[in-house]
């Protein structure tokens, strides 16, 4: 049985969660890429992903589709708990990056950067360098900020499989991310794609990321309202009490249903 087989896992609004250690994550990470067999992608998304699913139902089977969706802010952990499940933290995708870029430095795993712009890129590759000189990184593009033609995408698709990457971590932000890694899984001879958000902007040094302390009490949504106003004002003023009050709904609804039975 595999790793992945054995984490629990909850439905909120239609989507299934996996409650997480960032332990379990990594274990996973290590077997699929042993494994060699079908590319398998991960989803480190917070509650603006499920309300984005609730707009978007295509968005809602990408996200269904991921091999893990690992629960990147308190919120999920809070409709969770809701939900009868304890002892769980989130597993922030900037933390799973570096993690993973760890993991990669000591098994010698070849890692590929796909997403955000150029001067991100190599930004991040120096700090990266400079934590990790061993780790073997293979490549780092930085797509158009267009859709691209079926040649581009598919020089896209050659060029990273012949890098022969065993991790190609995507940070082009949600959703396009996930919908890129759902639409491009079958045509990519990788182990393991992982969307991780604004991870390459954070640990390139390009935005500022909240203190872990921040994070652990559930305000890195209010730093990074400050710190990017115009990229997550609907997530926080909009999605936010609307994702809180959709929960407590479906919440008092299964409770009435199981009443009834």
């Amino acid at each position: 049985m595999s790793v992945a087989d054995q984490i629990p896992t909850f439905q909120v609004l239609g989507v299934t969660v996996h409650l997480v250690q960032m332990s379990q994550v990594l274990r996973t990470i290590e077997q699929w890429i042993d494994q060699r067999g079908d590319c398998r992608y991960i989803v480190a998304n917070q509650m603006h992903g499920i309300m984005e699913s609730r707009r978007d139902p295509q968005f809602k089977i990408v996200l269904n589709s991921a091999d893990l969706f690992v629960p990147d802010g308190l919120s999920l952990i809070w409709a969770a708990r809701r939900r009868g499940f304890k002892e769980h933290t989130r597993v922030p995708g900037p933390d799973l990056f570096l993690e993973g870029c760890h993991l990669a430095t000591e098994r010698g795993y070849r890692v590929f950067f796909y997403g955000d712009t150029e001067e991100t890129l190599e930004a991040l590759t120096l700090q990266l360098k400079g934590r990790f000189p061993d780790l073997r990184i293979v490549g780092a593009y930085s797509p158009p900020f267009r859709p691209l033609t079926p040649e581009e995408d598919a020089l896209e698709v050659q060029m990273i499989n012949e890098s022969e990457a065993d991790i190609v971590w995507v940070g082009l932000g949600s959703p396009k991310q996930e919908k890129w890694m759902y639409e491009h899984q079958d045509r990519l001879d990788v182990p393991v794609l992982v969307g991780v958000g604004a991870a390459f902007k954070f640990l390139s040094g390009g935005v500022k990321r909240a203190p872990a302390w921040v994070g652990d009490h559930g305000f890195e949504w209010l730093w990074r309202l400050i710190q990017e106003p115009r990229r997550v004002w609907r997530r926080v003023i909009i999605d936010g009490p609307h994702f809180m009050i959709s929960v407590m709904l479906e919440n008092l609804d299964s409770k009435s249903r199981g009443k009834t039975k």
